[in-house]
């Protein structure tokens, strides 16, 4: 009897360490279910002190991985190795994904929250009804520039004046083809969604020609560099403007006149999600009044959450450079989803363009 007692006890702590292993690998890989819930977003966009927030209020544990581009998340969810439960794409990543059937639907009823979003910001044209997104930060495409480095009172008010020939070796962008291309098309007027084959060369054209004023084509180090004063000038997303400048006071932000890109990066739930209902109580915590304008705070980008901007100082929300007026926004203009023949031959004309700024 003592030896099958044994043997019972043996058995039950195999199983019992076996379940906690799958569990612990599981959790590592996102598949945990409802007690955990892994969200895949972009680098240092979110205030690590929500997710503890989040955690602490639901009990749920949040697995927190990061991408630097739209393209690296899309073909990362569609390998499945990872059950992201939550990602955040911008919104022309979401016109693909809606094609490719790789997101869910959401609940609206689980998003009482979502009325705190500013109607401009609802209901546009890469998800008509919000049916499978829900904005997060929104921003334009700028120039961020040193004027302590620069003549004295020198200012960018066009794209044109990145070409001026003073300006050798002083310029770093953001490496991006959406990005380069589609300020290149803006200083021609073209619209940056432009499918014009002869329009899309006279912009690379252009480009190639401004290669004795660049400095570097970089990443996110790009923050770096002009924190540190290693370059005078940068053409960069709004946000990282915004972190650059509350780092270095010397620096300034400006969306040229022609126009640029308003971009949207949205919260999602993607086809690989396991804890569905966790997903929505994330997305509608993020929708908080409180918790959106912490966010916004600690990120440094513009918040769509018209209840957490009565919250934010109003030296942020009547900042021009990173709230833009009504006659501005009207020149901006979000990515549309050029299908992938377009969309290679523009990343085609960038590593042309990429291979004269070397």
């Amino acid at each position: 009897m003592k030896k099958l007692i044994q043997a019972f006890i043996t058995v039950f702590a195999v199983s019992f360490l076996l379940i906690f292993v799958v569990n612990r690998l599981n959790a590592a890989e996102g598949y945990a279910g409802n007690d955990t819930l892994t969200v895949y977003n972009w680098g240092e966009y979110i205030d690590p002190e929500l997710i503890q927030q989040f955690e602490e209020e639901t009990g749920i544990k949040v697995i927190y991985e990061t991408f630097d581009s739209n393209e690296a998340m899309m073909v990362k969810i569609d390998q499945g190795g990872t059950a992201y439960d939550i990602a955040i794409p911008s919104e022309y990543a979401i016109e693909r994904m809606k094609e490719n059937d790789a997101l869910i639907p959401l609940d609206h009823s689980k998003l009482p929250n979502l009325k705190n979003i500013d109607e401009r910001f609802l209901d546009l044209s890469f998800d008509p009804g919000n049916k499978y997104s829900v904005p997060y930060f929104w921003g334009t495409v700028g120039i961020v520039y040193n004027p302590t480095m620069l003549e004295e009172g020198r200012t960018f008010t066009s794209w044109d004046d990145l070409w001026a020939p003073d300006l050798r070796n002083q310029i770093l962008l953001v490496d991006g083809a959406r990005e380069v291309i589609g300020f290149g098309l803006n200083s021609l007027n073209y619209s940056l969604n432009d499918r014009n084959k002869a329009h899309l060369q006279e912009a690379k054209e252009k480009l190639v020609k401004l290669q004795p004023n660049i400095k570097a084509i970089v990443g996110d180090e790009i923050k770096m560099l002009m924190v540190n004063e290693e370059a005078p000038i940068g053409v960069v997303w709004s946000g990282d403007a915004a972190d650059m400048m509350w780092e270095n006071e010397n620096l300034d932000y400006a969306v040229p006149m022609e126009g640029s890109n308003l971009w949207f990066d949205n919260m999602v739930i993607p086809k690989t999600a396991k804890n569905i209902d966790g997903a929505h109580k994330f997305i509608n915590f993020m929708l908080e009044a409180e918790v959106a304008a912490q966010n916004a705070d600690y990120v440094g980008y513009s918040t769509p959450n018209k209840a957490a901007m009565e919250l934010l100082p109003e030296e942020t929300i009547n900042d021009e450079r990173f709230y833009p007026s009504p006659e501005l926004t009207k020149k901006l203009e979000v990515y549309e989803n050029l299908g992938p023949d377009m969309l290679n031959y523009y990343n085609e004309l960038y590593l042309e363009f990429k291979m004269h700024a070397k």
